[in-house]
């Protein structure tokens, strides 16, 4: 089956401030800032490839505007970078409305052969970093009295991978987290919620997983194809805007597999 066509934008987030981990190139977090701007909003990509980084920002500043894109390297395992991208969006926005904390890093290890750096490696930056930019603008968020974080979370948190252990556990951690700080958050009028993505083809993902199991991963979506990042980040547009306001806590997935 071929996707769907390109869904325009129609104001969502028209306003709000985005700062989104993760966001150059072409995957979900890049799909993810070009969305948020045809919505309306002004966005703070970040991401540890400055040369990649660079170039997103300079393509969206050219289509959208300078006034309405900024980008900073950052690091979200060190907690002083995300400090400082965060204090950015406030320096160059004036405000935070939604954090969609999308950084994660995979990799292919069965467990017995993994070392305690593979794993440490995978949760420091997927689960930990998550964790660190959840905190970061639910401090900002609540000083305001309201704003939206939304985690970039995975059926593997869900569903058994081989390989997947450390990856699964991270990303099942995500979840957790998204349902825990969600509780403490609604008192201030911040909502967290979470998407879970199946398969997304882009060429990061192509570059690191053989084509063996693409195949296979995409024989198991119900709908025969794999997902484009924009479809994904239509999940994630949704849930930072005002049509899922009664939403929090909550991990919407974003999957057509089947058993």
């Amino acid at each position: 089956m071929t996707p769907p066509p390109y869904v325009p934008g129609h104001g969502l987030l028209r306003d709000r401030v985005v700062v989104i981990t993760a966001a150059a190139g072409a995957g979900i977090g890049g799909a993810t800032a070009r969305r948020c701007l045809e919505e309306g909003a002004a966005v703070l990509l970040s991401d540890t490839h400055e040369r990649r980084l660079a170039a997103s920002a300079a393509e969206l500043e050219k289509e959208f505007g300078a006034g309405r894109v900024a980008a900073r390297v950052c690091d979200v395992t060190v907690e002083e970078q995300v400090q400082a991208l965060y204090a950015l969006a406030l320096e160059r926005f004036g405000r935070l409305d939604v954090a969609v904390n999308n950084a994660g890093l995979g990799g292919t290890a069965d467990l017995a052969d993994m070392t305690d750096e593979q794993w440490t490696r995978v949760l420091d930056v997927t689960l930990n970093g998550t964790m660190r930019c959840t905190r970061a603008a639910l401090r900002i968020m609540r000083g305001r009295g309201g704003g939206v974080i939304v985690n970039n979370a995975s059926v593997i948190g869900w569903r058994a991978q081989r390989g997947q252990s450390h990856y699964a556990a991270a990303k099942a951690g995500v979840m957790a987290l998204t349902r825990c700080a969600a509780l403490e958050a609604a008192e201030h009028g911040v909502r967290i919620n979470a998407v879970s993505p199946s398969l997304a083809m882009h060429p990061h993902l192509v570059k690191v997983t053989s084509p063996e199991l693409l195949e296979e991963l995409t024989r198991r979506e119900a709908q025969g194809r794999y997902a484009e990042p924009w479809e994904v980040a239509n999940v994630i547009v949704f849930l930072a805007s005002d049509y899922s306001s009664y939403m929090t806590g909550e991990v919407v997935s974003a999957s057509s597999q089947h058993p």
